[in-house]
């Protein structure tokens, strides 16, 4: 669907202007108003969440407030046991009773703790196991299971590694008590003897699992929401779908959790839908952790949406109506400007356009009088470019019939038959041949550089057969720049000059060194020898245009240089130095064309 409306959009006749600043106007501010609605909408849902998680961790901070309590007179239980002599004394390895003296000791100490049981019904049992081989429980010895050693339990085994602090276990299945198999949380601790020094056993009470169970069941988080605790390695200490955690039906963040300092808040968004985690640290090393769904925390969703709907829309037909009247406006100066374009289009070059208005159409208009004026300009500066093109290609054309070399050339030819060296002959028609081949191609002003390269060897390879040992010559051209073009016959004049000014009035052996590269979007040509060189003063007349080179034998290195700017733009174009007696360097620079 999307693709249509683009297709129409595109294909729209837009021939009212009006009709398109209209269109613009509208949708640019139907697009601002869009933005704005969203994120007026997000900043309300993300203001009303953020309130539901200042409220969120205060509910946790209260259950943790709740379950520290709960902990604490589970912790004055065990300071009673601690306190109490009969427990002290039965447990003590300096006691020395017999067992029927020790009865009355387990009696009381049974009642003591049967009592507690009787006035708080979330204690599964409290037991104390003596160092000293004795044991006692709510329910007496006689109600332990003798098939389980409760020294290889880990609330047992935890308890003596905290040197007389109290510990909470994760929940477990106590099955010390014969028969009986409760799912129940051990707070454990090692009692001391009255020196406070000496541990004389193992003191363990069972919290029913079902009274956490109640504290967390009670907070209402959503339809949806949930309270779960975990320890300090991430040991479930209660979580309401907590068999299905055992089974590997149900997952949670733990590590994200332990990872979580307390007070703070993360936030998934998987299969399940976005949650809200927020973590409260207890003083038992706990996390309690309450999870809320987006969905659940804004009740009024919808209308809130509803109600930034409406407002878009009126927004939106305000728009319509205040875009259509400055459209109007707007275009009103822009259709006289275009009855004055009209003029110009006919071939009126002399009208100059006038608006009232003091803004960018009146600017306009004025940029419109220079443009005219500058056309003007443009049309008489062509023509005089036009002239000098034409001057161009008629030296160009000069250069690729050089008279004066082909007359060289072929005596040298006829020579060589005469002395009927015929294998000379013939290499050097060919690379004659070959040279002329590029020349005659005048409807292709840009050649490849393999072509302008190749160009170059048969030149210089007949001037070789001429000059014998008073010239040679390298190329240095890297392969990769031989499919650039540039325009043809760019080299010649310069190893033309290189030649006939600097090598040929040598008295000894002179040499030409022609070598490529590209720094960038341009390539650059050197022509180097170590001919005779020429003065500072007659360098800048022969840059500078104010003297001819060589044009007796072709085109002369000033018209090549305009010719290369004529082309490219005077970006581009030929620079040189000479040192007198040591040789010269023409640099040219002209940019990669494909």
């Amino acid at each position: 669907m999307l693709r249509d409306l683009f297709r129409i959009f595109t294909t729209w006749k837009w021939k009212s202007l009006t009709t398109s600043l209209l269109v613009a106007f509208s949708g640019l501010i139907l697009i601002v108003i869009a933005i704005i609605s969203l994120n007026n909408y997000r900043l309300t849902v993300d203001a009303a969440e953020q309130n539901s998680q200042v409220y969120i961790q205060e509910i946790m901070r209260q259950v943790n407030t709740n379950i520290q309590s709960y902990i604490d007179n589970m912790e004055n239980i065990s300071l009673l046991a601690l306190t109490n002599k009969d427990v002290t004394y039965y447990i003590s390895s300096n006691s020395f009773i017999s067992k029927s003296d020790s009865r009355p000791y387990e009696k009381r100490i049974s009642d003591l703790f049967q009592n507690i049981l009787y006035s708080r019904n979330d204690i599964a049992s409290i037991m104390v196991f003596g160092y000293n081989g004795r044991t006692v429980s709510d329910r007496r010895i006689t109600a332990l299971n003798p098939n389980i050693d409760p020294k290889q339990q880990s609330w047992y085994i935890d308890a003596q590694k905290m040197n007389g602090k109290s510990i909470v276990s994760p929940p477990h299945i106590q099955n010390v008590i014969r028969g009986e198999y409760r799912w129940v949380i051990s707070l454990s601790r090692e009692l001391k003897s009255n020196d406070g020094i000496t541990p004389e056993g193992i003191f363990v009470v069972d919290l029913n699992l079902s009274v956490i169970d109640e504290m967390c069941s009670q907070i209402y988080l959503g339809k949806k929401g949930y309270v779960f605790i975990v320890d300090g390695t991430g040991n479930i200490i209660y979580h309401p779908q907590q068999q299905l955690l055992y089974s590997s039906l149900a997952t949670e963040e733990i590590p994200q959790v332990l990872s979580t300092s307390s007070g703070q808040s993360f936030t998934v968004d998987d299969t399940k839908g976005k949650r809200i985690y927020s973590v409260q640290d207890t003083g038992l090393g706990w996390k309690i952790v309450g999870v809320t769904y987006s969905d659940d925390l804004i009740a009024n969703k919808s209308s809130i949406q509803h109600s930034i709907l409406l407002y878009a829309l009126l927004g939106i037909g305000i728009s319509i109506v205040i875009s259509l009247l400055l459209s109007l406006h707007l275009t009103k100066p822009i259709k006289r400007l275009q009855r004055d374009m009209k003029q110009v289009e006919l071939g009126n070059f002399h009208i100059q356009t006038s608006l009232e208005e003091d803004n960018e159409i009146n600017q306009l208009g004025q940029s419109f009088n220079v443009m005219v004026n500058e056309i003007k300009h443009l049309m008489d500066e062509t023509v005089q470019n036009s002239e000098q093109k034409r001057k161009a290609e008629l030296l160009l054309l000069h250069a690729q019939i050089n008279p004066h070399f082909l007359y060289n050339t072929l005596d040298s030819i006829i020579w060589m038959a005469e002395q009927e060296k015929h294998e000379e002959v013939v290499d050097m028609t060919s690379a004659l041949a070959k040279m002329f081949r590029a020349s005659i191609t005048r409807d292709q002003e840009l050649v490849s550089i393999r072509v302008e390269i190749e160009h170059i060897r048969q030149y210089l390879f007949i001037q070789k057969m001429r000059y014998r040992e008073q010239l040679d010559y390298v190329f240095d051209i890297p392969s990769h720049i031989l499919h650039y073009k540039t325009v043809k016959i760019l080299l010649q004049p310069f190893i033309e000059n290189a030649i006939y000014h600097g090598i040929r009035s040598k008295t000894t052996p002179g040499i030409i060194y022609i070598s490529a590269w590209q720094e960038d979007e341009q390539l650059i040509f050197e022509v180097r020898d170590n001919g005779l060189g020429m003065t500072a003063e007659r360098l800048a007349e022969v840059t500078q245009g104010t003297v001819a080179t060589n044009t007796q034998h072709g085109i002369g290195i000033g018209n090549v240089n305009e010719r290369i700017q004529l082309y490219f733009g005077t970006t581009y174009g030929m620079t040189m130095t000479s040192i007198l007696g040591e040789g010269t360097i023409v640099t040219i620079r002209v940019p990669v064309i494909l």
